[in-house]
């Protein structure tokens, strides 16, 4: 049996929801942008209008303004995305219970085997679905529909307005041969570079690329990226729990990252936002009930906005907030001097190489495994109460030594991911 794979993406997502919100804003120029103050002012969404008169997203306000003098600019909620977002997967389920978000505004399903139920033309309950977001959220979406992910993304891409496009075995050679390699998910500016150099500027292109060419170039992943062009995808659309409306993905890390109100310039001031992320992150990794056995840190510099990224392996596996601070501080001292020289912009912790808590933990022989569990134990309690009365209840003295990060809630705060295909 073909199956029947929609890939459902939500049309200028954060500004659409921020004009269902405030209906002063609909059919106006709205963009979501970061705080100039926080120096994170740049353009993350932007609404058709703003699109139409030539605003794109990654620029700075000021450049927004200049090139729309009308535009009106609104902050993020990501609480009220995560709720559309919810209430979007929602409608999906209704539909299937095979329901995959990728990030916050886009999901795959798979009607195969609930097609009939709704008189089995995916193209009327493609545009059931649409219709049906539109009137119950105020949102549009685009969507794609095909035998398999990679073609269903594609056609949601093609058209970015309220549309649906079918790929489908007959007309794919037709329809998605032609397009750019750029247009193909996992094809990336750098692996564009390559392919185009080689010649291969189509996914038509790709999808009769040699076996040598592919391997030497790209390793495994280049075989993969063949087989996604020539429809040969045949990536499952995972179940979606129904009270989550949300999936179950192995969860390979956890971190946060923050650009610093301003330039760190001592180790103090470095301090107070490394125990911030780590705050954070190991809050995180112990609601997920996962330990880490390995701590990185990511840094960009103020000049250059250069970076790096250094990691270390722990002797035990952990989640104990003190111990990830002070391996990321650890790992900072050790690679960057603090001073004015060399002015630290924005900080990132991550923890990887993840293990479950119910698993037991062999520790040092002559170590403290006593202390290690009360801290622990201290650590849940701590997160039990920021659950009942906000992350901000209890802080640690050493965030609250430099006033423009103390009133920071990072965990509350942090921004939301998308969900990368290949897990």
């Amino acid at each position: 049996m073909t199956r029947i794979v929609m890939h459902i993406d939500m049309n200028a997502f954060y500004a659409s929801v921020a004009q269902h919100l405030d209906p002063a804003l609909r059919d106006k120029p709205v963009a979501v942008a970061g705080d100039p103050k926080k120096r994170n002012g740049i353009i993350l969404a932007k609404s058709r209008q703003a699109k139409t008169a030539g605003v794109k997203t990654g620029i700075a306000i000021w450049e927004a303004k200049r090139t729309c003098p009308s535009i009106i600019i609104v902050p993020p909620d990501y609480a009220a995305y995560k709720r559309y977002s919810r209430l979007a997967r929602l409608v999906y389920y209704d539909y299937t219970d095979l329901v995959e978000p990728f990030g916050l505004d886009e999901a795959w399903t798979d009607m195969t085997g609930s097609l009939s139920l709704f008189g089995g033309d995916e193209m009327r309950v493609a545009q059931e679905i649409s219709e049906r977001v539109k009137a119950e959220l105020g949102l549009t979406v685009s969507i794609g529909v095909s035998w398999n992910k990679v073609f269903a993304k594609l056609g949601s891409d093609m058209d970015p307005g309220d549309g649906i496009v079918a790929i489908t075995p007959e007309n794919y050679e037709a329809i998605a041969w032609s397009r750019p390699v750029r247009d193909m998910i996992y094809v990336g500016a750098a692996t564009e570079r390559k392919l185009v150099s080689a010649g291969y500027r189509t996914i038509g292109d790709l999808a009769h690329a040699g076996d040598v060419f592919l391997k030497r170039r790209f390793g495994k992943i280049g075989p993969m990226l063949r087989s996604f062009a020539q429809g040969k995808d045949t990536s499952p659309v995972r179940m979606m729990d129904y009270e989550r409306a949300d999936v179950e993905y192995d969860i390979k890390g956890i971190g946060n990252g923050l650009t610093a109100p301003h330039d760190l310039v001592c180790e103090s001031e470095a301090k107070a936002l490394i125990w911030l992320l780590s705050e954070s992150v190991s809050q995180r990794l112990r609601e997920s009930c996962y330990r880490c056995r390995t701590v990185a840190i990511g840094v960009r510099r103020a000049g250059d906005l250069s970076g790096y990224t250094r990691q270390r392996t722990l002797k035990a596996p952990t989640c104990l907030t003190k111990e990830i601070a002070d391996t990321a501080m650890k790992l900072l001292c050790e690679n960057q001097p603090l001073d004015e020289d060399h002015a630290i912009r924005a900080l990132h912790v991550r923890t990887t190489n993840l293990v479950s808590m119910t698993e037991p933990v062999q520790h040092d022989l002559f170590g403290d495994a006593n202390r290690i569990a009360l801290m622990e134990r201290l650590d849940l309690s701590i997160d039990a109460l920021r659950r009942r009365f906000g992350n901000t209840c209890v802080r640690r003295g050493v965030e609250l030594t430099d006033e423009a990060m103390a009133g920071l809630d990072i965990k509350r705060d942090n921004t939301v991911h998308p969900i990368g295909f290949l897990r």
